[in-house]
């Protein structure tokens, strides 16, 4: 198995035990992570974010496959289940992951998914009937960015 792959089976193996600690090692401390619900982290609110989703995530599971890797580039599929804590609805959501490596980490990170398809499970009605809107996709990257900036403040200072 090449080095890169073996990355990326420890990354998701880690995540499945909801281990952020071995997540986090996995990156580069340069490194870059979007996606739909958080475009634009940067090094350690990368880890942070992991942390925070695997802290908060009390019926998580993930599942991952399709683990493909050079030296330089790689990507997954992986899926979570679990509960959305703000409307107590279940989410499965199905994620298409691409990296870039550097020096043997994850130097870039980027998930694809249906935001859509994930608000109308998290919000229910108002994601069926709103959830394909950009002020609604905005009002979630913007509830995500401040929920993550609170965790990140509690954890830097107790």
């Amino acid at each position: 198995m090449q080095a890169s792959e073996a990355l990326l089976h420890r990354f998701y193996e880690a995540f499945q035990r909801r281990d952020h600690a071995t997540m986090t090692a996995c990156y580069g401390p340069e490194a870059t992570f979007s996606d739909p619900v958080f475009p634009a982290l940067r090094g350690t609110e990368v880890g942070a974010m992991w942390r925070m989703l695997c802290e908060r995530g009390a019926d998580l599971r993930i599942a991952f496959g399709e683990v493909e890797a050079n030296a330089d580039r790689g990507s997954a599929r992986w899926e979570a289940w679990y509960t959305f804590s703000a409307t107590n609805r279940p989410v499965h959501n199905v994620i298409q992951a691409s990296f870039e490596f550097r020096a043997g980490l994850i130097l870039h990170h980027r998930d694809r998914f249906d935001l859509y398809r994930w608000a109308r499970q998290a919000l229910g009605l108002k994601g069926i009937l709103l959830g394909w809107a950009p002020p609604v996709q905005r009002a979630i990257r913007g509830q995500a960015a401040r929920a993550l900036e609170g965790f990140i403040s509690k954890h830097q200072t107790g």
